[in-house]
């Protein structure tokens, strides 16, 4: 099974279609038996995508994003949460830490090494 991070918790392929579903039939404005019409599918079939018990072909896929005036790949899009941007950002100025105090005491070293030849001369 593919996870995906969601706003910190795992989340699967089943559980991003299926909100992502919601989401955009309710920005739609359309019940399940709204949507299921314009789809050409059975209600209780998008009631059970909608609870990840079942997944659709590409084809009933593509039927769904086209009754949703949306592309099928908008299906799966997962957007970051503020949060996981944040926590994001946190590590990489970190790591930058890291490697600029990793390179100022390698230059010390150098430089320690270097005083300590010269003395040994």
């Amino acid at each position: 099974m593919i996870d995906y991070s969601l706003m910190g918790k795992k989340t699967n392929l089943r559980e991003i279609l299926a909100g992502n579903l919601k989401k955009n039939r309710r920005k739609a404005g359309l019940s399940q038996a709204k949507l299921a019409e314009k789809a050409g599918i059975s209600t209780q079939y998008i009631a059970m995508i909608e609870l990840t018990r079942q997944f659709p072909t590409p084809e009933v896929l593509e039927q769904l994003a086209d009754a949703l005036n949306i592309e099928a790949y908008e299906l799966f899009s997962v957007q970051p949460s503020a949060e996981s941007s944040m926590e994001r950002l946190h590590n990489d100025i970190i790591r930058e830490i890291k490697e600029v105090i990793v390179e100022v005491l390698e230059k010390n070293l150098a430089n320690k090494h270097e005083q300590n030849e010269d003395t040994q001369k």
